[in-house]
């Protein structure tokens, strides 16, 4: 079965970006994708040490265990990926960037783990700044040597308050625009 596994950024579980990520799950599993999201939401994660021990284990995991690597094996176990942000001064969220830097960094030095998978950025935000986390997370699948689709507009939902996401038409058109053609690349590719 096709899988993809999205990765909510939020320190809010359930709160807009979350709402966001299903929305597109809804269109992937309308087409037989098999979704999970992961809320790092309360989860202890740090940033890359540079220690470069991932390159030398060559074990496709961090070598610091006790934080990320349930999420790269996640990665690792799904056709499609996508990341969810909310935008902190327009930037992707503390934790969305460690994820990005660290798994970033085992991906590269173990041969491109992440080659060829599709991957899907998704942001909530309040007013502007979107845009910047948007081109975050592309430049993540980019390096990776991943595979983006895109939709109708820039995956962008606005809303602040928990909920309020719902109430962007356009946004949630952009969502399902984005689930429909991640499943058609997703299809394609793993057929």
């Amino acid at each position: 079965m096709i899988r993809v596994v999205g990765f909510n950024g939020s320190a809010r579980k359930g709160g807009n970006t979350s709402l966001l990520i299903r929305h597109v799950f809804a269109e992937l599993e309308n087409e037989g994708i098999g979704t999970e999201l992961i809320e790092l939401a309360g989860k202890k994660l740090h940033g890359c040490r540079a220690c470069y021990k991932c390159r030398d284990n060559q074990d496709r995991r961090c070598a610091v265990r006790d934080d990320i690597n349930f999420c790269i094996e996640k990665m690792e176990g799904a056709q499609g990926i996508i990341l969810g942000s909310p935008t902190y001064f327009t930037d992707v969220s503390a934790e969305m960037k460690a994820l990005i830097d660290r798994a970033g960094m085992v991906a590269k030095v173990n041969g491109d783990i992440l080659r060829l998978k599709v991957g899907a950025g998704v942001v909530a935000v309040r007013r502007a700044g979107g845009t910047h986390v948007f081109d975050t997370l592309n430049h993540f699948f980019f390096i990776s040597q991943m595979i983006v689709p895109g939709s109708s507009y820039w995956n962008v939902g606005i809303g602040r308050e928990k909920g309020e996401v719902l109430n962007d038409d356009e946004g949630l058109l952009t969502m399902t625009n984005l689930g429909k053609n991640m499943a058609y690349v997703l299809k394609k590719l793993c057929a």
